[in-house]
């Protein structure tokens, strides 16, 4: 209780929670875009209630990862080298939840263009997504994008209760802003292809970062940024023409 008072009266400890949020809800628009079209996929009865409870897992696994920082930070110590490289458990996590991302939006766009959208390669028994199934993998995402989140949050600053406010306060966030950019996505059929494209970037951004290639994410929410508004632009146009 003292820590925490002492943390309330230092204009420090303010900046860096400030800091932390607006890092912490960035990163979590890769995690909310990634639930958005996934529970899209879901019976209209099924959608809020999977995007509920995989944001509330979100929130349950920063919480509990928060609970164990001293194993988190362990978790960037090498395990094994690979042609000098090494490898840490943080590295093969994000290198899996990469290839899991890629693979994930690699087949959505090959179902959004295929004029055949029976079952195929990717899905050859079960063409309809149940709402296990969309948990299971919105937990597998959360996973990968937790860890990156308390390890991005204990090298900003080493005192818990401004991480775990700082946590708090972007999944809140993010669920505002889940069934807006849900149904945003939903009505746009055009956004749904960006925004696939947006997590096959964020998926061999991970890839790139596991074999130790970090590459700054200015660089790629500016990439975000700039496709959005040119999409946007797109979008008034579409709706001038018919107004004409």
């Amino acid at each position: 209780m003292d820590q925490i008072l002492l943390l309330a009266a230092d204009p420090t400890a303010w900046a860096a929670l400030a800091t932390l949020i607006a890092m912490e809800v960035v990163l979590g628009i890769d995690n909310l875009v990634f639930i958005s079209i996934l529970t899209n996929k879901l019976p209209a009865h099924q959608q809020q209630k999977a995007r509920r409870i995989g944001i509330g897992l979100a929130l349950i696994l920063r919480l509990a990862l928060l609970g164990t920082v001293a194993i988190i930070v362990q978790l960037t110590a090498p395990i094994f080298e690979v042609f000098g490289h090494g490898f840490s458990w943080r590295d093969l996590i994000l290198i899996a939840g990469g290839l899991f991302l890629v693979w994930k939006a690699t087949k959505e766009i090959h179902h959004s263009v295929d004029p055949d959208p029976g079952s195929d390669m990717f899905e050859s028994k079960k063409p309809q997504l149940g709402f296990s199934a969309a948990i299971g993998q919105i937990l597998v995402l959360d996973l990968v994008f937790s860890i990156d989140s308390i390890i991005t949050a204990v090298g900003m600053t080493d005192h818990i209760p401004i991480m775990v406010v700082a946590v708090i306060v972007a999944v809140v966030v993010m669920l505002i802003a889940s069934d807006p950019l849900a149904q945003f996505i939903q009505k746009n059929p055009t956004v749904v292809m960006l925004a696939l494209g947006f997590l096959l970037m964020i998926g061999m951004t991970l890839i790139a970062e596991g074999f130790g290639a970090h590459v700054p994410k200015g660089y790629i929410y500016s990439a975000m940024a700039f496709s959005g508004l040119v999409e946007g632009l797109n979008m008034l146009s579409r709706r001038a023409k018919k107004r004409r």
